[in-house]
């Protein structure tokens, strides 16, 4: 199948940034989307940011402005560059993604994936 695993998520003071990252690895035959989600305590997860194969981008109107998405489609790695960081922005912040895997000569999915989460605080 497929696995994502994260990084680059800790604790950083009001207006400084971050950048998380987001590996795909497993018998991947192809990856559509990727994107983060974040889910703060009390609660519900929320989309902050995708990507297209392609390279379209969208984003919650909360990080419009300050957070940046990208891939790199040959190393199956999305980014997320988080710039002026407010407190309201601390969550685990997830990866997710739509890929079709290779199992054995079939193909299965497209499916959706997630990350196992990383932890992002901001202190005011």
């Amino acid at each position: 199948q497929v696995q994502l695993v994260e990084s680059g998520g800790g604790l950083v003071q009001a207006g400084g940034s971050l950048t998380l990252a987001c590996t795909a690895s497993g018998s991947i035959f192809r990856i559509f989307n990727m994107g983060w989600y974040r889910q703060a305590p009390g609660k519900q997860r929320e989309s902050v940011a995708d990507v297209t194969s392609g390279g379209n981008t969208n984003y919650a109107e909360s990080v419009k402005g300050r957070f940046t998405i990208s891939r790199d489609n040959a190393k199956n790695t999305v980014y997320l560059q988080m710039n002026s960081l407010k407190p309201e922005d601390t969550a685990v912040y997830y990866c997710a993604a739509t890929a079709v895997f290779r199992d054995g000569l079939r193909l299965r999915g497209p499916d959706d994936y997630w990350g196992q989460g990383t932890q992002v605080t901001v202190s005011s």
